[in-house]
Formats: C-alpha cells, sequence, structure tokens
C-alpha cells in the first residue's frame, strides 16, 4: 500500500513573510508531486484584541515589511497603512476567516488568503476588521451573510484551535514554515523565498 504524502504549509493570513512567499509557494505547488497533498494549517501569530497595536509593536511590523522590500524582488507594500488605519494586533479573526471561507466552498481558502493580502498589503485596508473580511468573502464569491455567521460560530472557533494545536505539534512557531509528513514522520523543509526549487529537492529527498 502507497503511503500517503502531505506537505502542511503553516501560515498566517496576516504574516508579511506569508505575503513575501507567495510566489515562491506558488511556482513550488506547480512542481510538486501530483501524489502529495497540501494541507494548509493556520498559526495564529496574534490573539484576539482590540486594542490598538502599540508603537513599539507597529515599528517591528514596518521593520519586516522594509526587509521584505529590499530581499524579496517584486514584493512591495502599500505604506499608506498605516496613516489610514488604527492597526490592532489581532490575526485571529483573520485565520477564522479562511476556516469560514473554506467551509462554504473548500477551494475558497486559498483565494481568501490572496483576498485578505491584497487588501492589507496592496489596498491599506485592515484585516483585522470584520467589516474587510466580509468584503474579501463577497470578492470571492461567497456568500457574505453565511460567512459573518460562520465566522462567529463556535465550529469555526474549534477548528481555529484544532488548526493552532497542530501546528504547534509539528513546531510550527514561526510563519511561513513547510512540513513533509512521510511514513508519520515530520521532516521539515526550509522556506526559500526566491527559489522554488531548493525546496522541492527537499522535499524529493526526504520522500525517497
Amino acid at each position: 500500500m502507497k503511503s500517503i504524502l502531505r506537505l502542511f504549509y503553516i501560515h498566517d493570513p496576516m504574516c508579511s513573510w506569508c505575503y513575501a512567499f507567495s510566489q515562491s509557494w506558488t511556482a513550488l505547488q506547480q512542481d510538486l508531486p501530483r501524489d502529495m497533498e497540501i494541507v494548509y494549517l493556520v498559526g495564529g501569530l496574534a490573539p484576539d484584541t482590540t486594542e490598538p497595536m502599540p508603537l513599539a509593536t507597529q515599528k517591528m511590523v514596518q521593520q519586516a515589511w522594509q526587509r521584505i522590500e529590499q530581499t524579496v524582488p517584486g514584493v512591495q507594500f502599500n505604506w499608506d497603512f498605516w496613516s489610514q488605519n488604527t492597526p490592532i494586533r489581532s490575526t485571529y479573526p483573520a485565520c477564522r476567516a479562511v476556516l469560514a471561507a473554506k467551509k462554504q466552498r473548500t477551494e475558497a481558502e486559498p483565494e481568501m488568503i490572496r483576498a485578505i493580502q491584497t487588501a492589507y498589503y496592496q489596498q491599506a485596508k485592515n484585516p483585522s476588521l470584520p467589516e474587510t473580511l466580509q468584503a474579501c468573502a463577497r470578492e470571492i464569491g461567497l456568500d457574505a451573510k453565511t460567512f459573518i455567521e460562520d465566522l462567529r460560530s463556535p465550529a469555526i472557533e474549534s477548528e481555529l484551535q484544532h488548526q493552532l494545536q497542530r501546528a504547534r505539534s509539528m513546531d510550527g512557531y514561526s510563519y511561513p514554515s513547510l512540513r513533509l509528513v512521510h511514513n508519520n514522520t515530520v521532516f521539515p523543509v526550509a522556506i526559500d523565498y526566491l527559489d522554488h526549487r531548493t525546496m522541492l529537492s527537499e522535499i524529493v529527498v526526504a520522500q525517497a
């Protein structure tokens, strides 16, 4: 009996480094073996809060944006976000939005991730707010009323906690992270923002 190959992508839709990884991640998926199952897990970068983001945290995030723009070709941020919003250090709502999108339509999971990243990093909108997330849901063709109901539901909260726990069980504490599971063994795959072929080589060796 052939063993099942699973590649877990541990991410957060509001993680700037996950946004920076998008192009390399897309290229990697296109070259993966056809029998490999891709599983998304939200890592939950920052828990629920309605408090404004502290200035020190704002500076830390802005420094990450600057570093990404300097090191990952083609990735740009809309810096108007910082003057047009009250930043909130809470990514759990965006994580729940990804899960609610998947509940409504399985293939909407990566679509919602892209919609959130576009809203946040290109359109300077705040994905910590439910109205921004609902607009993203409409944009990818989901039923907005059902989406909001799911977003607030105990079922989605339960799935969030399940995925957070599973990500941590794989030592997925930084985002993005890749874990290949083969024959019940977990192999970490080093993230490469510039060349997906290095990750592909690691995966091919690990599954051999």
